[in-house]
């Protein structure tokens, strides 16, 4: 590619549009003197990239239909395999379509990205395999993994193995569908609102938003870069447990990644929770979109701890409402900027940087009406934000956010744990093709009143089985000091063993 010297009157309009006035001869002037720069475009331009290498032979793959794609969960189909020793042999895995696999399709449920494939490993790809993993595919994700419901990706809706006719949650919506239906072992998920937590919560399975950073987010593709997250979902929390031992890590590449802390998370399996101060958060249920029996259930799982040995007590945190509003402004001017305006391209993270996904993307002003509700609406919301009122409002949400996770942080200094339902209600109905607006949008946004606070926030956070409620799957979670997942899963563990949720049901 070459990198062109602007003309005089490209200089011009260009200052038009960023409210100069530059005459011609100062435009001349500029174009003479900015010549060298655009010498060292071009020597960029001829330099060859650096990225990762490649390191486990693989094939495209195909599109299953049919039989054996019974859900609409897989988006392709492929095996790669790992290493033949690490911890992680005789495990399949699916991989959300977020996250790159070189020489295998990504669309990120997106229509206009349809057709690209990656040149690079994710750094978790890579991880996996390293481990002995076998990948299997790649699992099919809402439209640019924007939605917590299933009515968006333009490869068509993913149904909920155990709740035919109902979301399994998303953004991750195949990653939860597969493990739920025992097709993998593990499946990896993106959470930028709860898009982890969410599926695992409908779809009856395990599922971790890790502390922010903890995984490294090197190759997947972003929504915006200060609340990416990246984890595994899993029928139990032993394989969770050991799928995040592999996956975390400062991988020396991703800007989200400082001062990391991992630990066994394995050894906490089968400890005692005798002692364990959990804090119960009032203000997440009883609220105006709670289902009375998912309270109840979640409530029933805290006196289940307590029976286990816990201190189980109510506090209060009344800023858990405010997770939304301030959420909005982060997330939706961030994917503005990032996912559109940047083609993709993160802006002030270091790393690796996809050029192929940035070109892939480049053209999405000729193929817009092709997005989805969510995206049209949120996206206009944010050009209106950023037009009007100049970014302030995704600013003062960035400042917010830090007093956000001071009441949660408050919390966590006289608790080892807090608890709350995963997600406010139930698994719903995926909405027909004639939907109106407002039923399309609740179905994708309406369940992460619980779960993003914690993107914001940064705590690790888990969703485990509770209970069933009219043979809907609720969600149990669990939420952390920062690098504490460790006892997360010492929490979730002792719950699951338990065996309390096979029999709560309502």
């Amino acid at each position: 590619m070459s990198f062109k010297l602007p003309t005089t009157r490209q200089l011009q309009e260009y200052g038009e549009e960023l409210g100069m006035d530059l005459t011609p001869s100062y435009a001349e002037e500029i174009r003479e003197y900015i010549q060298p720069f655009i010498d060292a475009f071009n020597l960029v331009g001829t330099l060859p990239d650096h990225m990762p290498v490649v390191k486990y032979p693989r094939t495209p793959g195909y599109r299953p239909e049919g039989e054996e794609n019974r859900y609409g969960a897989w988006y392709v189909k492929t095996i790669i395999k790992g290493a033949k020793r690490g911890k992680l042999v005789g495990k399949t895995i699916a991989i959300k379509d977020t996250i790159s696999i070189a020489g295998v399709p990504m669309m990120n449920g997106a229509s206009i990205l349809e057709g690209y494939v990656p040149d690079t490993d994710a750094t978790v790809v890579t991880r996996l395999l390293d481990a002995g993993g076998t990948i299997l595919g790649k699992s099919v994700c809402e439209y640019f993994s924007f939605a917590g419901g299933s009515a968006t990706s333009a490869t068509g809706p993913v149904e909920s193995p155990r709740n035919p006719g109902c979301t399994p949650g998303g953004s991750s919506t195949g990653s939860a569908a597969l493990v739920a239906v025992g097709e993998v072992d593990i499946a990896l998920g993106g959470d930028q609102a709860g898009s982890i937590r969410i599926p695992a919560s409908h779809s009856g399975v395990v599922g971790i938003k890790p502390t922010f950073g903890l995984v490294p987010y090197t190759c997947i593709m972003s929504i915006e870069a200060t609340i990416d997250h990246a984890g595994p979902l899993t029928a139990d929390v032993a394989t969770n447990a050991l799928a995040l031992e592999v996956l975390a890590g400062d991988d020396g590449l991703d800007g989200r990644q400082r001062n990391v802390k991992t630990a066994p998370y394995c050894k906490e399996l089968g400890q005692s929770v005798t002692g364990l101060k959990i804090g119960v958060i009032k203000e997440g249920f009883g609220n105006p979109d709670s289902e009375p029996g998912v309270d109840d259930l979640v409530l029933k799982a805290a006196k289940r701890m307590k029976s286990l040995g816990a201190v189980v007590k109510d506090i209060s945190i009344s800023w858990n409402h405010f997770g939304v509003p301030i959420w909005a402004p982060i997330t939706l001017e961030g994917a503005y900027h990032g996912v559109l305006l940047n083609n993709g391209g993160v802006k002030n993270v270091g790393g690796v940087h996809q050029i192929s996904l940035i070109k892939a993307l480049s053209n999405w002003r000729q193929r817009a009406n092709e997005m989805p509700h969510t995206i049209i609406v949120s996206m206009l919301l944010a050009h209106h934000s950023d037009k009007q009122y100049g970014g302030i409002y995704y600013a003062k949400a960035q400042n917010l956010r830090r007093r956000l996770r001071d009441f949660y942080d408050a919390g966590l200094a006289e608790y080892d744990m807090l608890l709350l339902p995963t997600t406010a209600m139930t698994t719903t109905r995926i909405p027909e093709p004639d939907a109106s607006l407002s039923d399309y949008l609740n179905h994708c946004w309406s369940n992460i009143t619980n779960t993003c606070q914690f993107n914001l926030t940064g705590h690790p956070a888990i969703s485990v089985p509770c209970g069933l409620l009219e043979d809907k799957p609720v969600g149990l979670q669990f939420v952390a000091k920062h690098w504490d997942e460790k006892t997360l899963y010492r929490a979730a563990a002792a719950y699951e063993q338990s065996g309390d949720w096979q029999k709560n049901r309502v």
